[in-house]
């Protein structure tokens, strides 16, 4: 599936009285064969890291494919990238956190909207910033690490399981963020698992989508 480069408003968020994300929305983004997949990682990444400041996480399940995701966005000149894995020194991992964290509370949705990044030069401080992050390396809530609250999840590698999906929500999303989901193939029966599981909306995320961050 192609991104355009405008977000479109987006369906109202779904409200559920049993659960703790309602103003959050949820997309999926589905894409023909895995090998496209990060080609529409890439044109996804082209239309939300436009955005000055704008702060993103991009969750996978192995080592392998955030390593191939790192490698792919490297060398983007509008992102700023970090990535937590597991042989990650303690200290590199506290200052990662640390500086997403005030990144998402620089950001601002009205001067973002309104301001133009040139790609090929861009100040440090006009860059999105994007952690990509495998499920063993989220913030440990239970350890006393906070939470980073990204303004968008991406989920790169679809969790199999609600507990999954539920913990990358909690740990690195804000509470009006975005979740999309990156869906191939016989992977849209996992998503309604997910779907019906959590109690959530997950919708078809529209070829046009300027307004949705």
């Amino acid at each position: 599936m192609a991104v355009d480069a405008a977000f479109e408003t987006p369906s109202p968020p779904f409200y559920s009285p049993s659960s703790h994300f309602s103003p959050q929305r949820h997309f999926y983004l589905a894409v023909d064969r895995h090998q496209f997949k990060m080609e529409t990682l890439m044109d996804l990444l082209g239309v939300a890291g436009g955005r000055p400041g704008l702060p993103m996480v991009v969750c996978c399940s192995s080592r392998d494919e955030l390593d191939a995701v790192i490698s792919a966005v490297g060398n983007v000149p509008y992102i700023s990238l970090a990535s937590l894995y597991t042989d990650l020194a303690e200290a590199d991992r506290s200052l990662i956190l640390e500086h997403f964290r005030q990144a998402t509370m620089r950001w601002n949705p009205e001067l973002s909207a309104q301001s133009a990044v040139d790609n090929e030069s861009v100040k440090d401080e006009q860059k999105s910033h994007m952690i990509v992050a495998t499920d063993a390396c989220l913030p440990l809530l239970a350890s006393g690490e906070s939470p980073i609250a990204a303004r968008v999840l991406i989920n790169y590698e679809l969790p199999t399981k609600k507990e999954t999906y539920i913990r990358r929500m909690t740990t690195c999303l804000a509470a009006d963020g975005i979740v999309i989901n990156m869906v191939v193939g016989g992977e849209v029966v996992t998503l309604k698992s997910l779907e019906e599981s959590s109690n959530l909306v997950i919708a078809e995320m529209p070829i046009h989508i300027s307004e949705i961050l």
